[in-house]
């Protein structure tokens, strides 16, 4: 083992420099910035190099983290750089984004032993930012052009990254997407201020150089192609989706003006802040300045909803969660940024009506507690009887969620077979499902999830497929086959 590792002894955590609360609430960029090759070496360099290495146990992608930290700490970056890009085909995105309290960083041993842990995510965006920056990172380039032709429905994580391995293999790729960016949630979900839209932007350069074609404003079935015709015009297909349909609030006065889905919301500032008319932003529906916002939720998409609202100049921001802080789904670090930038959380409650004459002018709202585990072991949360507070609100916006959209009626294909949730459902040794040449993958499949399991379910898929297209004898008229 390379003397330099095994620092934790004496030396502490140590994350990049974080801007100021006053400077990053007035606009949406990164609020980290990066280590120098210096810092990023010796926070490298406090990995003890577990013989089971629990970080990488617990990354869906299963990372070679212990490999590319030792890598870094000796300063041999660019083979850093490969280790990491070997596993992951956007490092630099889940480095920003990934919930890495609750995944690597949470399940590292000496965290776990009390010495803090290693800065996995931070060393992560470094590595490749740093091989942007040097000119490592290239498109991807077969080495031989294949026939094949695979069509790819979403542009979101798991449509990128079965794109690029599939590329890679020299398969003809063409992906098609509703939206006119390429990116899905990466650019109009998530705010800039986690992860800035030029980080996206050069990772779609790189497919779109290395030859995959994207058609965008293709909403299949809508005013795109039809499922059929792309059936027939390619030797497999794969379905990344996503899941878009908000979940709504179900209580008196929830149809009223002023209430607000989070995607809607979320894409409104996005677009804004990519340059794009928004007609709903400059009418003030879907935008929070001078406003007391409410958001009802606990996930990261109400942290991103609550700290946007902060950015847009909102009057106050509260945060209705209905368990407690230590049952909260969103990352806990997305918690303490937005308490930092004045966001209120009021734990243990929930909406019981909204109230306005017109619009929406307040929440009455109701106490909760935690009570018996149901099925899966987590605690119930139940209404206290006569607790009832009221909140002023003239903005509110619903995080609960989101449900798949119904495929099958949307893709005119009733054999594509659905779970009861509505989720597509696949084989999952293969990724294949109802339909022959058919696959799927990310949260069309496992219901609204992390980015770093689109990217793990997108190269499962692009594996899959591959091993299918080798495999077939007759693949096309399979394909078109029901």
């Amino acid at each position: 083992m390379a003397a330099k590792m095994m620092q934790f002894v004496t030396l502490g955590p140590a994350m990049p420099g974080k801007r100021a609360v006053p400077e990053r609430r007035r606009d949406f960029a990164e609020i980290y910035g990066g280590y120098s090759d210096e810092a990023a070496a010796a926070q490298a360099s406090r990995c003890e190099q577990c013989g089971v290495p629990f970080c990488q146990v617990h990354c869906p992608l299963h990372n070679n983290i212990p490999d590319w930290l030792k890598l870094t700490a000796e300063g041999r970056l660019e083979e850093a750089y490969e280790l990491s890009s070997a596993t992951n085909n956007m490092p630099e995105i889940c480095g920003r984004i990934c919930p890495q309290d609750r995944l690597c960083e949470g399940n590292c041993v000496i965290e776990q032993a009390g010495h803090g842990t290693v800065t996995i995510g931070a060393v992560e965006k470094y590595i490749t930012d740093t091989a942007f920056a040097r000119g490592w990172v290239q498109p991807p380039r077969p080495r031989r052009e294949l026939p094949t032709s695979i069509g790819i429905i979403g542009a979101g994580p798991a449509g990128l990254a079965a794109a690029e391995q599939l590329r890679r293999q020299g398969h003809q790729v063409h992906v098609y997407d509703r939206y006119d960016r390429p990116g899905g949630l990466l650019i109009y979900g998530i705010p800039g201020f986690k992860l800035e839209k030029r980080v996206v932007e050069r990772r779609t350069r790189l497919l779109v150089d290395g030859g995959v074609r994207f058609h965008l404003g293709n909403d299949i079935g809508t005013n795109g192609p039809s499922f059929a015709a792309l059936r027939a015009q390619h030797d497999a297909l794969l379905v990344a989706t996503g899941v878009y349909k908000a979940r709504a609030l179900q209580a008196p006065g929830s149809g009223l003006p002023g209430i607000v889905p989070a995607l809607a919301y979320l894409t409104a500032s996005n677009r804004k802040g990519l340059g794009d008319a928004v007609p709903g932003f400059d009418a003030g529906e879907l935008n929070a300045a001078g406003k007391h916002v409410v958001v009802v939720g606990g996930g990261d998409t109400a942290m991103d909803c609550v700290r946007t609202a902060v950015r847009q100049g909102a009057r106050s921001v509260t945060c209705l969660y209905r368990r407690d802080r230590a049952n909260m789904p969103g990352s806990m670090r997305e918690v303490g940024h937005a308490e930092e930038e004045g966001v209120e959380f009021v734990w243990l409650s929930a909406p019981e009506a909204f109230l306005g004459d017109g619009r929406v002018d307040s929440v009455r709202a109701v106490r909760m507690r935690l009570g018996p585990p149901d099925a899966t072991g987590r605690q119930t949360p139940e209404v206290i009887p006569g607790s009832s507070f009221r909140l002023q609100a003239d903005l509110v916006i619903e995080a609960l969620g989101f449900d798949p959209e119904d495929l099958p009626r949307m893709f005119g294909e009733p054999a594509l077979r659905v779970s009861r949730w509505g989720t597509l459902t696949i084989d999952w040794g293969t990724m294949m499902t109802s339909l022959p040449g058919v696959f799927a993958a990310g949260d069309i499949v496992r219901g609204a999830s992390l980015v770093v399991w689109g990217v793990r379910d997108g190269r499962d898929a692009a594996a899959s497929i591959q091993h299918w297209l080798a495999t077939g004898a007759d693949r096309r008229p399979l394909a078109r086959a029901s």
